[in-house]
């Protein structure tokens, strides 16, 4: 797999910048305020994962930033350029993998298809394609279909899809949430591996605590909604990391115990320091109170 850096950034520079974002489904009394304000930036060659409870606008984050959904108000920057639409440089894998692979096309031509769109070449659209095959191991399946794929092998298709349009921004939206235990650990190391030999940009929404900790350099723990950053979450682990070996480390316990506490504490109403609960569904103002004094350490 080539790793030409296509006018990338500098590793360490501001690749992304979100700003004072904020998402208001309809209009008037009956307006649903899913984002409030959110604010963070990407830098080149960095992850960052996110997590949140349910319902946080976590994909609704993701697709505003893909250009798919427009803001109701704030700012979204890629490499300088105001994000209107889908940017040039920057690619989506969703979760539901199944829908976003044609089936009538082989594996080889569902990867080629953002480049044939693109006008490359048709022999450097084959070696890139192959390349990205070589890369999330389907080498030996190029000229099966989608529906002959299990549901893992289905995914690295849509991953190597992602991969052979080398973007400079990769956004991963609950990627492995169908996928058996050990195919989700697999597709995990794959994609560090990738990010790591690729130099890629990789926002990445998760439901898993466990998996934000391991694929991550920084967590962004969103509250409930109307959605805001609870906390941007180091994760000083080291860059190597493994599924045995990282995952019984004393210090990711230490990380996943405080990003669930996070979580738990959004879940009843808690939006950080000196602000105002909003109750979720299903809570109560004391619910709300005892996430608020948990998180003065009362």
């Amino acid at each position: 797999m080539s790793t030409e850096t296509h006018n990338r950034p500098a590793a360490g520079a501001e690749i992304l910048t979100v700003t004072s974002l904020n998402k208001v489904y309809g209009s008037g009394p009956d307006g649903v305020e899913a984002i409030r304000d959110i604010s963070f930036t990407l830098k080149a060659g960095e992850m960052v994962c996110i997590v949140g409870p349910s319902g946080a606008g976590k994909t609704t984050l993701l697709r505003s930033i893909a250009g798919l959904l427009p803001p109701t108000d704030g700012e979204l920057v890629m490499e300088g350029s105001p994000i209107t639409g889908p940017p040039k440089g920057m690619a989506v894998v969703f979760q539901e993998y199944a829908r976003s692979l044609f089936p009538w096309l082989t594996v080889f031509k569902n990867v080629e298809l953002p480049l044939k769109e693109r006008g490359m070449p048709k022999a450097e659209r084959a070696e890139k394609v192959n390349a990205a095959l070589d890369a999330v191991g389907l080498s030996d399946v190029p000229h099966s279909y989608p529906w002959q794929l299990s549901g893992g092998m289905q995914q690295r298709v849509a991953i190597a899809r992602a991969v052979a349009y080398e973007p400079h921004v990769l956004l991963m939206d609950e990627p492995f949430a169908a996928v058996d235990a050990q195919t989700r650990a697999d597709l995990e190391d794959l994609v560090r591996e990738l990010w790591s030999r690729l130099g890629m940009s990789l926002l990445f929404v998760t439901h898993d605590i466990d998996e934000s900790i391991y694929l991550g350099q920084r967590v962004l723990v969103l509250s409930h909604r109307p959605t805001v950053i609870l906390e941007d979450v180091i994760v000083d682990l080291p860059d190597e990391r493994s599924q045995i070996v990282t995952r019984n480390d004393p210090r990711f316990a230490e990380l996943r115990t405080h990003v669930h506490e996070l979580v738990q504490k959004a879940k009843k109403g808690y939006r950080g320091e000196g602000v105002a609960p909003i109750y979720a569904e299903g809570g109560s103002a004391a619910d709300s109170a005892a996430a608020d004094s948990a998180a003065h350490g009362a």
